[in-house]
């Protein structure tokens, strides 16, 4: 198998299976109308707050729905716009066998420093574009955590809900969900008894 160097110039637009020759280094590769779009591996808190995420809600999720952490979704049928929420749900009758061509039913994304423009506007406007129904956009700071949650109306987010650090988090898309930001980042155990703010 072929890698492709990140350097790398190739005149035409690069397609999902492009992706399948980047190297296995931890970093995650995303495409943007076939150019390629790099992110550095996530810091601990990242990963933590992903984790937790993930776990919170497989324990809320009803039957018939999926978590996945990092799952692929072609946001074009050209192949050449791919990203990779951080968390996302989908309905289980419409998991595929490799990547995602429609819409997942909430996308999350975690800020990191290097993707607050990302995360905030760019990928904000791709899946309102893409037309997912929930986006939820998990904010870490230096000294807390928030969470803000978009719903789409007439094709665009409209904020519909946000929690900072002891608040308490509360939504009904795509599922009834209860969490407190603060135990995302939290350290030691406690988190897994408290993070739903019960």
């Amino acid at each position: 198998m072929t890698t492709m160097s990140i350097g790398e110039t190739d005149p035409r637009p690069l397609t999902v299976d492009d992706l399948e020759r980047m190297p296995d280094d931890g970093r995650r590769y995303e495409l943007v109308d076939g150019r390629l779009d790099v992110s550095p591996s996530p810091m601990p808190i990242h990963a933590r707050i992903e984790h937790r995420l993930s776990v919170h809600l497989e324990a809320q999720c009803p039957d018939g729905f999926e978590i996945f952490e990092g799952a692929g979704i072609d946001l074009n049928s050209r192949r050449t716009h791919h990203r990779i929420p951080d968390v996302s749900v989908f309905e289980s009758e419409r998991i595929p066998h490799r990547h995602f061509e429609t819409p997942p039913l909430l996308a999350i994304e975690v800020v990191s420093p290097e993707s607050v423009l990302r995360d905030s506007h760019t990928r904000k406007r791709e899946y309102a574009e893409f037309g997912i129904e929930s986006y939820w956009i998990v904010t870490p700071g230096p000294t807390g955590i928030g969470i803000a949650e978009f719903r789409l109306k007439g094709g665009e987010y409209q904020p519909a809900n946000e929690a900072v650090d002891f608040d308490v988090f509360v939504t009904d898309a795509p599922f009834p969900v209860r969490l407190v930001p603060h135990w995302l980042i939290a350290d030691g155990s406690q988190w897994k008894t408290r993070l739903g703010g019960e």
